[in-house]
């Protein structure tokens, strides 16, 4: 595909020196293991969560994935996978996978950064945020899944119930 233009664009900035400061700010531990890579651990209501960044220049992408500490069993992939087809219908940014060699969970998402000078705050905050509640929101169907012998559909059923009122 041709370009539209025929100015050079000047390289994004990298977003990671930026998400070490947002994950800092939260006191999450965090390990920036080289200048293109960073892991982080996010608390959450069901478990902890796994945040990896990879950072890009050559391409100016970053790409993000949030993993679950929760492991598939073998036997139990299949329905896993049916259920991660389901939530990703639901979704409108990111989608879920599944770690190939663990069997574990993952949320994922990349961010294009090409033709800007690099990414805000903001954006770098809600990537992570929505990433955090998908995973918080789908964690019940999993578990329904893996342990209480529901199908996908039942599982996804029975996780997005919107409760009303109060106990």
């Amino acid at each position: 595909m041709p370009a539209l233009t025929t100015v050079t664009s000047q390289p994004a900035s990298n977003p990671l020196d930026l998400m070490e400061q947002i994950v800092g700010g939260y006191e999450w531990a965090f390990d920036r293991r080289t200048d293109t890579e960073m892991a982080a651990e996010a608390p959450g209501k069901w478990c902890d969560y796994g945040l990896y960044f990879s950072w890009s220049g050559e391409i100016s992408a970053m790409h993000f994935t949030c993993t679950f500490d929760l492991k598939v069993p073998p036997a139990q992939r299949r329905a896993l996978f049916e259920l991660l087809a389901l939530a990703n219908e639901r979704l409108w940014i990111g989608h879920f996978g599944m770690d190939a060699d663990d069997g574990m969970p993952l949320f994922r998402h990349a961010v294009l950064l090409r033709g800007a000078p690099g990414a805000s705050s903001e954006s770098l905050e809600d990537m992570v945020d929505i990433a955090l509640t998908e995973c918080e929101r789908f964690y019940p169907a999993f578990q329904f899944v893996l342990w209480g012998g529901k199908t996908p559909a039942e599982a996804l059923e029975a996780a997005m119930l919107d409760c009303a009122g109060e106990a």
